[in-house]
């Protein structure tokens, strides 16, 4: 019964005094609120990418050039490494080298801008086999047809194009059989992509996609490429077709140490547990950044909690003289200090999610991402938690204080 005396009295001291009691809770607000958004976005994001990996197919197998990288400036590194070349791709094509193999297409990045009459647009520019593109995106013109792999050995000097390029070259005209210009070499137009937006790795919208062969011998003037994909019989091979793949490299690159390999191989169960890894540490990042602002509010807290205390000194010499304890005195300002924190908990995480739904929702309405608002039940558990600890913490000393205050010294005070 004592207690429950104790905490209505200390919920009343809070709310005697509504302003100040706002203006204490709103460094916790912010804190509370900061680290909800930014877990939801953080979830949002990895779903989003997740998921556009995914849609790749499990059956998927990527080979990129140079040692697998460490850290983020080794990623550079990758691209400029030279060790995949056409006699590989032919090596892995050999039904005897990679049994399940179903089809392989090497690429390339051509950096550079696109260019048509007086309009010029800068897409992303891929040397790539396009019909591979379409089995692995599932994505084929809405008007035309894409190269095939006569037009690879060939060389042909033809492309594929997506829906805003389009529209930023020609605008409303018809863009169907005319030729842009990609580093002065004129290629003809054979298909349009429909609008898709971002899908796995690029934007749809935004690609220009020409023969591998073209892209090597004419634009990049290199002999090697930038990646590999492969897909292979089924999700269940793909293990088996890693290791198949690694024989077969290392044997043509004569490595006899697998820790001298110049290629890596990376499969879909290894892109999502990376990007999850990345994402959860860039997150825990930020918010530990932004925690700073709960101590920030804890000191807030205590700071008018010693003000309150000082305010309050004749309610607490007239307590004690009825009898409470310093244990009760200590008890209610301690429960005092929860309270303010625990309210602001509760509404930085009701505002967080509430910034974390308008921001799914913006997400969603302007721009073509399928974003999905993801709660994070952990993140509100450990705000409620962190802010009832910093509540405790910084509350500790003001009711230390309120407790030692003598009744006859207190009476008298003015």
């Amino acid at each position: 019964m004592r207690l429950t005396y104790t905490f209505k009295t200390a919920v009343n001291g809070v709310l005697a005094n509504k302003t100040r009691s706002l203006l204490t809770m709103l460094g916790i607000i912010i804190g509370i609120t900061s680290i909800i958004l930014i877990v939801a976005i953080g979830k949002g994001a990895e779903n989003l990418i997740l998921n556009e990996i995914q849609g790749m197919g499990a059956d998927m197998v990527v080979i990129r050039p140079g040692q697998e990288p460490t850290g983020p400036t080794d990623v550079a590194e990758t691209i400029f490494a030279d060790s995949l070349k056409i006699r590989d791709i032919e090596a892995l094509k050999k039904r005897e080298n990679v049994p399940e193999l179903v089809s392989i297409a090497p690429a390339l990045i051509v950096p550079g801008s696109v260019s048509y009459g007086g309009e010029t647009f800068r897409p992303d520019i891929f040397g790539w086999s396009a019909e591979f593109m379409g089995e692995i995106t599932n994505i084929y013109p809405e008007y035309g047809v894409y190269f095939d792999e006569a037009d690879i050995r060939a060389r042909a000097s033809v492309a594929v194009i997506g829906k805003k390029v389009k529209e930023e070259l020609f605008g409303e005209d018809e863009a169907l059989g005319k030729n842009i210009k990609i580093k002065n070499r004129n290629f003809r137009i054979i298909g349009i992509l429909p609008q898709k937006g971002q899908s796995a790795f690029f934007n749809v919208d935004e690609v220009v996609v020409i023969p591998y062969s073209t892209a090597q011998e004419y634009l990049a003037g290199i002999d090697y490429f930038h990646e590999v994909m492969i897909k292979v019989a089924s999700p269940e091979v793909v293990d088996r077709s890693v290791r198949d793949i690694e024989a077969t490299l290392r044997e043509m690159h004569d490595i006899t140490d697998p820790s001298k390999d110049d290629f890596f191989v990376v499969t879909q169960q290894g892109l999502v547990s990376q990007v999850g890894i990345i994402l959860d540490v860039l997150t825990l990042f930020l918010s530990s950044v932004v925690a700073i602002s709960l101590v920030v509010g804890g000191i807030g807290v205590m700071n008018i909690m010693l003000v309150s205390v000082t305010e309050r000194t004749k309610e607490i010499g007239l307590r004690k003289a009825l009898g409470a304890t310093e244990k009760n005195v200590m008890t209610q300002f301690l429960i005092e200090a929860a309270v303010l924190t625990i309210i602001g908990g509760i509404v930085g995480i009701a505002l967080g999610v509430l910034l974390a739904l308008l921001t799914a929702y913006l997400i969603t309405h302007f721009s073509d991402l399928e974003w999905v608002f993801a709660f994070p039940m952990s993140a509100a558990i450990l705000g409620l938690s962190v802010s009832a600890f910093v509540g405790l913490v910084f509350g500790l000393y003001p009711a230390w204080k309120a407790s030692k205050k003598s009744p006859m010294e207190a009476l008298r005070y003015e």
